[in-house]
């Protein structure tokens, strides 16, 4: 029989321990049944310590690793293997070390990728571990691309979960809760990735967006955070790097009560963004903020109470033209203080929210989530509060959204039978 990977990192004694002191006093005889339990408790104790090490190995996250760009390549069959998004961003899921991965193609943001620079951003990236985050397993360079590999998780994206093309009607997030509990997720990812002090440098995500959350049913529906790294390591400007942004300042913008500095076309850095996710600032400067991963997520809080798109748009029958529709400026007319009655407000939300939830959720807690999302859309980065303070509003929400399910279920201690008597 093989021995276990646990009994091979135990260092043996190279020398045996020294014989007890002899005494005159006479030692009281053990009787082999003692001794045969005394052997066994110990065997049992220390096969529960290795399990029990053994399971917080795996639960560990793994140390950084750069690949060879030979490793990427036999992968993913020379980059032909079938793409896995259908976004302009490349990725692949495939077997690499014996894990089941995904990666992604990124085109990085400066002209040379140092690979000692690189392994030091990973061995900070990779030391961040929450359940809400897909975790980074090593990057492999190439040129000007950089390759992200991370663990495959199974699931569909939010995007998908709640706009499904086929059967606009159906849609899997159909109950309160599960829409609660997503939203409950990424918060405190974001939280985690914002002020956790376990990793040396604050971080900003870059990329919050709806097709960048992974909805999963293990066994309850869950949602974690992708493509967390690489702003970082793709040399993306955040407010981190902002003093090394080249290129030449063209003219101040005023959003809201802040100034802002726009950067001109001839600026050499580009920077990714989704069309309805870039907070105003976001989209003047370039410059990813903690304070634009929140008017992000506010916009996808907004999604999952409506069940719409951040944009649309719907033709006019009139003037035969299309006209767009924001779904932040649809949350901004439903909670506004217009001098209406609490009814009148109600009425607004049930209006507003998606119908697929068939009204049974507790319309204060919609209430109060749609306030919340408002809040982190402002157009003043200022005003909107910061990742901690939704993260905790939201769990408070989450539990009385449970309260309220918990008082609505149907009672299950009688029966009622409605045969003929």
């Amino acid at each position: 029989m093989c021995k276990s990977k646990m009994a091979t990192d135990i260092i043996q004694p190279t020398s045996p321990p020294p014989p007890p002191p002899k005494s005159n006093k006479q030692q009281p005889s053990k009787s082999p049944s003692s001794s045969t339990q005394t052997t066994t408790t110990t065997t049992s104790s220390s096969t529960s310590s290795r399990r029990s090490l053994a399971s917080l190995r795996s639960s560990l996250p793994d140390n950084p690793h750069l690949y060879d760009i030979s490793e990427i390549r036999h992968a993913t069959n020379n980059f032909l293997a079938k793409n896995l998004c259908s976004t302009t961003t490349r990725s692949w899921r495939c077997t690499l070390h014996g894990k089941d991965v995904i990666i992604f193609q990124r085109k990085s943001q400066t002209k040379l990728l140092n690979p000692q620079t690189v392994r030091n951003k990973l061995s900070s990236i990779c030391r961040s571990h929450h359940v809400a985050i897909v975790n980074l397993l090593g990057a492999s360079i190439s040129g000007e691309y950089i390759y992200l590999v991370y663990h495959f998780i199974r699931g569909a994206s939010l995007y998908e979960a709640l706009h499904n093309r086929n059967n606009p009607n159906f849609t899997v997030l159909s109950s309160w809760m599960s829409r609660v509990q997503i939203a409950s997720d990424i918060a405190n990812g974001l939280d985690y990735i914002h002020n956790s002090t376990g990793i040396d440098v604050t971080y900003v995500h870059n990329h919050v967006k709806s097709s960048s959350v992974i909805v999963t049913e293990e066994p309850l529906f869950g949602a974690k955070l992708c493509h967390f790294g690489v702003a970082e390591l793709c040399g993306e400007p955040t407010e981190e790097r902002e003093s090394g942004v080249n290129g030449k300042i063209e003219e101040d913008l005023e959003v809201g009560t802040t100034s802002f500095r726009k950067l001109s076309r001839s600026n050499s850095v580009k920077f990714n963004g989704t069309r309805g996710y870039m907070s105003p600032e976001f989209q003047a400067t370039g410059v990813g903020t903690r304070k634009s991963d929140v008017y992000a997520f506010g916009v996808i809080l907004i999604g999952l109470l409506s069940g719409e798109g951040p944009v649309k748009y719907k033709l006019d029958k009139a003037t035969k033209e299309y006209k767009k529709i924001s779904a932040m400026d649809a949350a901004i007319a439903v909670v506004a203080d217009d001098g209406g009655c609490g009814g009148e407000r109600e009425g607004r939300i049930r209006k507003w929210v998606d119908r697929r939830l068939r009204d049974s959720y507790p319309v204060d807690v919609a209430e109060k989530l749609t306030r919340l999302a408002v809040d982190c859309v402002h157009v003043d980065p200022n005003k909107r509060p910061d990742m901690c303070r939704v993260a905790g509003k939201i769990s408070k929400l989450y539990l009385e959204s449970q309260a309220w399910c918990e008082r609505m279920s149907v009672p299950t201690d009688f029966t009622v039978s409605f045969a003929p008597r």
